[in-house]
């Protein structure tokens, strides 16, 4: 089964708490994890951002939820105990505990800066359908607005000319760290003759080596018959190491093909291109940025 949402993680965590002792999160999580029945594949996936997995972040956020509404405390870090509070939600007999429920908490919704549940049908759904933790939301929009991006930077590149292209290509290496300045990082070919080098690169500053660059602006699917022309081009140069840009895409023959060969070839297609032109700051401009930022529990620590 995949991880339930955050929400359903509530009850069994305050049951957890309900003898009145101290427990750890890292014991919550694997007595959760026991009683849901959750595979190894369910607690290794990972969120969006890749920093966490889905189990760790939806458990930590039920707590948190949970410490909010005074319904447990937090005695040391890492460590949870059920409140006054907390004892009361448990006698009401709910069998499910959600975000609707710890909205009866005047502290909870000045937290979760919503109105109560009296408000509106609407809301009160809105509030019962959400699945996922606040971190996992915005993490989800970024990625949408990432590749909503990739997408429009992948249509500037095919509405221009195939110079440009093979220009790209060379600066996109230069920002990669090849080469040092654009000035002198290498020239592009693309002329008639070229034997299937589009561009050359320096791979340091000092030109101690040479990669060979192929670029092609292209829609459909780069099979393993390119590739393996770029190869022959590479060992007419005596080339070790090449690399491949497309537009498009490469077939898996292509792949597996350049996995198994000498001289090294990297391909990178266009999905590929554009995700590493917003990493490296290539034809985008940044527009706002956001933190997200953990308390630091040291500091709080009195001697």
């Amino acid at each position: 089964m995949a991880v339930p949402d955050f929400q359903s993680f509530f009850k069994p965590l305050l049951d957890i708490a309900s003898d009145g002792k101290e427990h750890s999160m890292k014991e919550a999580r694997e007595l959760i994890a026991q009683k849901m029945n959750l595979s190894e594949e369910d607690l290794k996936e990972l969120l969006p951002s890749g920093t966490q997995t889905k189990y760790d972040n939806r458990v930590a956020w039920a707590k948190s939820y949970f410490v909010q509404a005074k319904v447990l405390e937090t005695p040391r870090r890492a460590h949870f105990r059920i409140t006054e509070r907390g004892l009361q939600l448990l006698k009401k007999g709910y069998e499910r505990i959600d975000v609707k429920i710890l909205n009866q908490y005047p502290e909870f919704v000045e937290f979760h800066t919503m109105k109560a549940v009296s408000s509106t049908e609407n809301h009160t759904e809105q509030e019962t359908l959400q699945l996922e933790t606040p971190e996992e939301t915005l993490q989800k929009a970024y990625q949408n607005i990432r590749g909503d991006l990739a997408a429009e930077i992948l249509e500037k590149i095919k509405s221009n000319s195939p110079q440009f292209f093979e220009r790209l290509v060379v600066d996109m290496m230069v920002a990669l760290g090849y080469g040092g300045s654009r000035a002198d990082a290498g020239k592009s070919v693309g002329q008639s003759g070229d034997e299937g080098i589009d561009g050359i690169i320096k791979e340091d500053r000092l030109g101690l080596d040479v990669i060979y660059l192929q670029a092609k602006r292209w829609d459909g699917t780069v099979g393993r018959p390119e590739i393996q022309k770029f190869v022959g081009a590479l060992h007419g140069k005596r080339a070790k190491k090449g690399v491949f840009i497309t537009t498009g895409r490469f077939s898996d023959d292509a792949v597996k093909y350049v996995e198994s060969i000498d001289p090294k070839v990297i391909l990178i297609d266009g999905r590929t291109l554009c995700e590493l032109m917003i990493d490296y700051g290539l034809g985008t401009a940044t527009t706002a940025q956001y933190e997200i930022k953990r308390i630091d529990t040291d500091y709080f620590m009195e001697e």
